[in-house]
This record gives C-alpha cells, sequence and structure tokens, in this order.
C-alpha cells in the first residue's frame, strides 16, 4: 500500500508542483492551504508524512507541528524553509520535524529525503517486530498447551502482568514456573528492566541475606568490598524468588518488610535505601502446610499470595503432551542441528502414557536425548529410555475423534497391552507403568477392561 503525503503550502504553485512530482513516484498525496487546514485533515485522517511551508498565514507551520506534537499525532514531517530562515528550520526540528529542504525546493533533493525518511521508517518497524520476536523467546512462545487449565494461566498472566501486584506461583518441581515469572515480567510494563530469578534453596543460609540485601565491606569475615544485592540490582524490575518456602525463618522477617515498606537495609549498615522491585514468587509445598509446622510465616504468605497461580501437573493435562512435543523436537532440531521431522505413534503413545514424575522438565530430558541418538527422520521407541519400551504395535483407528478421545483411547490400549504382555499380574503392571496400584485399578475399572 503507497505511503499518503499531505502537502501543506499557502502558494498554489508549489503545493501544486509538489503534489504532481510525488504523485509521479507513486504517493497517494493530499493538499493543505495552511496549517490549520492541515491540522484538522491529520485529525482526521491518517498521513505517513506532512511536508509543511513554515511560513503561512492563519496557522505557521511551527504551530502545525507543536499541535501534532500536543496531540501525539505519530506522523513524520519534513519542512520547506527559506535559506535565511535556518533558525527556524531548527526550531523546527526540536518540535519533532523529521527533516527540512531550503526554497526553491529541488526536487530531485526533496525526493531523495522522503525516500530515504520513509526506508528509516521501515527499519524501525522492522526492528520493533524483531524485538518483539526476540521478547517471545521469554514470553508465551516457551509456555505450552491447549488445556483448559493453561489456557486459564494464560489468561490470567495477561490480566496481572501490567499491574505490580505480588503473584505465587506454585506447582510440582519441573512444571515451568520460573517460565510462568518470566512470561508475566515480559508483558509489563517492567519488561525492559532487569529479571532476576534467585533460587532460594540453592544458597547457603549463612549467604542468602548477603545475597538478597547486600553488604557493606567489611560487615563480616570475607566481605572484602561492597556487595550490591539482588533487590538493588532489581530495581525498577522484576525479582523472581523461586522455592520461597526454603528462605531461613529470620529472613522472612526481613522479606516481609521489605514488601511493605518499599526499602532494604544491607548487611554491616544501619541506613535503608529505597527499592522499586516487582516480586514474584514460587514453590512447590503446600505453605498452608509449612506455616501449620512452623516452618514459613502466616504474615508472609498473605503478603506473597495476593494472586495465585498454580501449574497442573502434566498428568492432569495430557492432551497438552504432544504439544510439548513437537515443541521441544522443533527447538533441539535446531540446537543440535538435526533432520528430525517429528516422533512416530508407538514412540508417542508410550511418552502420552508416562506418568510423569519429574514433569515438563523430564520430557524435555528425553526428547532432546531422543533428538540426540536418532538416526531417521522420526523419533522411535529405540531411542527412548528402556523403561518407556514395554508397548508393542497396537491399532489406533484412523478417525480418533478429538484429541481428548484419541489420548484415552491410547491410554486404555497401553493398558492392555501391558497386561496381556505381562500375565495381568497387576503389581508387575503398576510397577512397569510407574503407576500406583490403586490408580492402575481406577484405571481398569474407568475404562471397562477385562482382567
Amino acid at each position: 500500500m503507497p505511503e499518503k503525503i499531505l502537502v501543506v503550502d499557502d502558494e498554489d504553485i508549489i503545493r501544486e508542483s509538489l503534489s504532481y512530482i510525488l504523485s509521479k513516484e507513486g504517493y497517494v498525496v493530499d493538499e493543505a492551504e495552511n496549517g490549520k487546514v492541515a491540522l484538522d485533515k491529520i485529525l482526521d485522517n491518517y498521513y505517513d508524512l506532512v511536508i509543511t511551508d513554515l511560513e503561512m498565514p492563519v496557522m505557521k507551520g511551527i504551530e502545525l507541528l507543536e499541535n501534532l506534537s500536543t496531540a501525539a499525532v505519530q506522523t513524520a514531517s519534513i519542512v520547506i524553509t527559506a535559506y535565511g530562515s535556518l533558525d527556524t528550520a531548527i526550531k523546527a526540528l526540536r518540535h519533532g520535524a523529521s527533516d527540512y529542504i531550503l526554497k526553491p525546493v529541488e526536487f530531485d533533493d526533496l525526493l531523495i529525503k522522503v525516500n530515504r525518511l520513509f526506508e528509516i521508517k521501515k527499519l524501525i518497524a522492522e526492528n520493533r517486530l524483531l524485538r518483539k520476536e526476540v521478547q517471545r523467546n521469554f514470553d508465551f512462545v516457551n509456555l505450552v498447551g491447549k488445556s483448559s487449565a493453561m489456557q486459564k494461566i494464560f489468561e490470567t498472566i495477561e490480566t496481572v502482568a501490567d499491574t505490580d501486584s505480588t503473584v505465587l506461583i506454585t506447582g510440582n518441581s519441573g512444571t515451568g514456573k520460573e517460565l510462568v515469572a518470566r512470561a508475566i515480567h515480559q508483558n509489563s510494563k517492567r519488561k525492559n528492566k532487569p529479571f532476576l530469578a534467585v533460587n532460594c534453596g540453592a544458597i547457603s543460609e549463612n549467604l542468602i541475606e548477603s545475597e538478597l540485601f547486600g553488604h557493606k565491606r567489611g560487615a563480616f569475615t570475607g566481605a572484602i568490598s561492597d556487595k550490591e544485592g539482588y533487590l538493588k540490582a532489581a530495581d525498577g524490575g522484576t525479582l523472581f524468588l523461586d522455592e520461597i518456602s526454603e528462605m531461613p525463618l529470620q529472613l522472612q522477617v526481613k522479606l516481609l518488610r521489605v514488601l511493605q515498606e518499599k526499602e532494604i537495609t544491607p548487611v554491616g549498615t544501619t541506613y535503608s535505601i529505597p527499592v522499586n522491585v516487582r516480586f514474584l514468587a514460587s514453590t512447590n509445598r503446600d505453605l498452608q502446610e509449612e506455616i501449620s509446622s512452623g516452618r514459613f510465616r502466616e504474615d508472609l504468605f498473605y503478603r506473597l499470595n495476593v494472586i495465585e497461580i498454580n501449574i497442573p501437573s502434566l498428568k492432569q493435562r495430557k492432551e497438552d503432551i504432544p504439544l510439548l512435543i513437537d515443541h521441544f523436537i522443533n527447538k533441539y532440531r535446531i540446537e543440535l542441528n538435526k533432520s528430525v521431522k517429528g516422533i512416530d505413534k508407538n514412540a508417542l503413545r508410550a511418552l502420552v502414557n508416562y506418568d510423569w514424575r519429574g514433569e515438563v522438565r523430564e520430557l524435555e530430558n528425553i526428547i532432546e536425548r531422543a533428538v540426540i541418538f536418532s538416526k531417521g527422520d522420526y523419533i522411535t521407541t529405540a531411542e527412548l529410555p528402556i523403561y518407556l519400551q514395554t508397548t508393542k504395535e497396537i491399532y489406533i483407528p484412523e478417525k480418533a475423534g478429538s484429541l481428548e478421545d484419541f489420548v484415552k483411547r491410547v491410554e486404555k490400549e497401553f493398558i492392555l497391552k501391558t497386561l496381556e504382555n505381562n500375565g495381568y499380574d497387576k503389581d508387575k503392571v503398576a510397577k512397569v507403568l510407574d503407576l500406583g496400584l490403586s490408580t492402575l485399578y481406577r484405571k481398569i475399572k474407568e475404562y471397562g477392561i477385562e482382567a
């Protein structure tokens, strides 16, 4: 679609000449005889570029630019000025003009500047798109799922992201709690500021306070210089406290004060430093049980649990497993420079029916391993770990219905075939399938399998 240009000049001959030349170049051109007429047109229509004279009756070019700036109109502008009015042209540039041309107008010079301006605008737009694509690496692209549970999580992230409210992310280890935290940050107004993740269980108890709050030189043995803690380093951005339940009780009190007062006191000092940090926290434990056992402060829990996002386990959203498999195959095909296109139905069946105790992290590790060892276009059961190579060919009808129906059908036939292969020894089958015996009995009853 050709760019649209508005030519503003009180001299008919100049206005009409510029319009003719620009139209011959393929641009859509409109005209205005003064700044007031131009402003009315711009407020009612979109123009990619305004070319305006500076000296005009009713409303001068500078006034037009000032009004466009006040109205936050995103239109580029080139001003026309006489040689003796360069000061005015410089003033126009300060008011947002993109460039200027001198009278008498050299048409070739004008076209060069117009073309260059549009090329720059195109590059800026492409750069903006590229930045968005880069951000997608930590956005929703790594959160995969079409299940109703995951769709609800996506909706919650979009709702809470642009607030400063504290979010508590719960779920088993390996479900992707940090990915949710990063998605919240990348969709927030803080996305261009730091995102720092701190694993509260990975730092020794005698160092975690210093790591979070920072310290003054000489505050303790080994403090040979001042240190800026995570809280100060994350100023303006987001701090993700992973596995918050592992934080020592005495430090929980200090964190509570940070949440309430928005200030920190580095170790070895008596002064406070204000911080502007958005807090996200995660845990794989039941914090209510931790409170009852005296290992977690109830007042801190309520401060953190303003909004809770619970990530369901993989066995609760098995319809997402094929999508995750496809996502990880694409990821590691590129990273490992392999030619794998997908996964065959027997390997897929084995993965869908596995009871993922290690959650999504375990699934990703298995797919990475399979891509490494794959020799053909498709991953087969031969590339899976031994404990997943327990199935033989099972017939799946061409028309399997919905994904949920397909998953249930595969699960039923997988259980039935494993029962047949193991002489209907339910204890043995439960071990082979890595299921609890009661779970196996429940599934046998649910699918009406006659054993």
